[in-house]
């Protein structure tokens, strides 16, 4: 059951936001040679939150730099980088701008259009706040955790290769992961 009426959260504030980088990471995992998963980030990236008097009518907009990935193994990188992955020289980044937020038995689901390697789909981030807060330099910031899960083939990420010992190399699912800290921007 979705809900629509206005919500109350402790400590929430109508306004924009503009995410902290310094404090927030987005993330992926995908299943590597069937038995364990991968993991990497990319480490440029910005989002921008207008959050409405009733949570559930608020917004978010944000783009990750493809050529920031970062799976801690470079020649990994530089492969996924390319054509075979996200052709980042021609799809400089990934974006996702939401379409509406709901509430669905006390969980946020943030649904948007998620735009990878020139592809968009509709997507869904389960968004579970973390809280609010002054920082010690006065900025008031909120605090939350994003996570969904797509099927790379459908944003034309179809590289693979079969193992010999059976199975494929990589997985069909991702798994996106934001850790986020947004600072409410000062009138």
């Amino acid at each position: 059951m979705t809900e629509t009426t206005a919500v109350s959260i402790p400590g929430y504030k109508a306004g924009t936001w503009t995410i902290d980088p310094t404090h927030s990471e987005v993330g992926f995992s995908i299943r590597h040679i069937m038995i364990s998963k991968v993991k990497g980030t990319f480490e440029k990236f910005d989002a921008t939150f207008v959050t409405g008097e009733n949570p559930l009518d608020s917004s978010v907009t944000a783009s990750a730099q493809v050529a920031s990935i970062n799976t801690n193994q470079a020649d990994r990188d530089g492969h996924l980088r390319t054509g075979d992955f996200f052709d980042a020289e021609t799809y400089p980044t990934i974006d996702f701008v939401s379409t509406g937020v709901r509430q669905v038995k006390g969980d946020f689901l943030v649904d948007g259009n998620l735009t990878i390697k020139g592809v968009t789909k509709p997507a869904t981030f389960d968004f579970e706040f973390g809280g609010f807060g002054t920082d010690p330099y006065g900025n008031y910031k909120a605090g939350a955790t994003a996570k969904t899960e797509v099927a790379r083939a459908d944003f034309g990420l179809t590289y693979n290769a079969a193992l010999e010992t059976g199975g494929m190399l990589l997985g069909d699912k991702v798994t996106i992961t934001i850790e986020l800290q947004a600072a409410l921007n000062q009138a």
